[in-house]
């Protein structure tokens, strides 16, 4: 399999997983709280990581850790807690949808601060791609309006890290097998997870009941396949393709956390699936040739 077809199978089982994984924080905040959540979710991902990957450090070279620290924190440790309270705030779909600024962050970070080019197909299916997530943040808002929209901030600013991230990756990281950049990534953020979680009161006052154990099941699929797994796919992604194209991954998984909300009792309406049709016209023109 060649890097062009690769590229779009890591696109589409990234889609499909990073997708599902916002139900999954929904279903785990049931018995767990915002704060508890993230740092099980790095912790869960951090044993799945060393149990099978710490071979993998021996490829880290002394440059590469000041890189590996940022994209740790920027990218995995801040991240898991500023989604938790978006998902506890607001629908799981909408917090997905809002997700979609990623690959517009990745593109106005990469070139200002790291250099890179870009065509200007690109930043059009970019707004295009923007325009569809706005119909569907508006579509959300107007039909949920119980719900608390300044948590869509967090998101935002989730997303800011992550497009740091993907750029730093691509420009310092090029040479580092993917495994090997997330299993750094969650060594380094692991005890800090576990100090989070002990301040909680979590291994003192957690109840281990059906829906505490549920909970912590559902933290468990999240860590080990919407992190651990997922991120060393999508470090690959971003070394056979572009950041642009990487992030754009984020324009396709609101259309799966959308399925998921659906059937979960979340709302959704005729103007949202118009919103999710203009998301993927705009993934097509960001990752068109011409």
């Amino acid at each position: 399999m060649n890097n062009q077809q690769q590229k779009w199978l890591y696109l589409i089982l990234l889609a499909l997983v990073w997708g599902s994984s916002f139900i999954l924080m929904k279903k785990a905040l049931i018995g767990l709280t915002p704060i508890q959540l993230g740092a099980l979710r790095i912790i869960f991902t951090g044993i799945f990581l060393f149990s099978t990957s710490a071979s993998s450090l021996k490829k880290i070279q002394k440059k590469h850790w000041k890189y590996i620290t940022f994209t740790a924190f920027a990218a995995s440790f801040f991240p898991v807690f500023l989604f938790a309270f978006s998902v506890n705030q607001i629908d799981s779909a909408v917090v997905s949808i809002l997700n979609c600024f990623t690959p517009f962050n990745t593109l106005i970070f990469g070139a200002i601060l790291f250099g890179f080019a870009f065509r200007k197909v690109q930043f059009y299916g970019i707004l295009i791609g923007l325009l569809g997530c706005a119909i569907l943040i508006l579509s959300g808002a107007s039909l949920n309006e119980n719900q608390n929209y300044w948590y869509a901030i967090l998101v935002l600013i989730a997303s800011v890290g992550y497009a740091l991230n993907v750029n730093m990756v691509k420009k310092y990281l090029q040479d580092v097998p993917p495994r090997a950049i997330v299993t750094g990534n969650f060594l380094l953020i692991f005890i800090p997870a576990i100090i989070v979680l002990y301040a909680t009161g979590f291994f003192s006052d957690y109840v281990y009941d059906r829906k505490g154990l549920l909970a912590l099941g559902y933290v468990a699929i999240l860590a080990v396949f919407g992190t651990g797994l997922a991120k060393i796919m999508y470090n690959k992604l971003v070394q056979i393709s572009t950041p642009i194209f990487s992030s754009s991954v984020t324009y396709i998984i609101p259309l799966v956390a959308v399925f998921w909300g659906f059937f979960d009792g979340e709302k959704f309406g005729l103007v949202q699936l118009f919103g999710g049709i203009i998301i993927l016209l705009g993934v097509y023109l960001v990752n068109s040739r011409k």
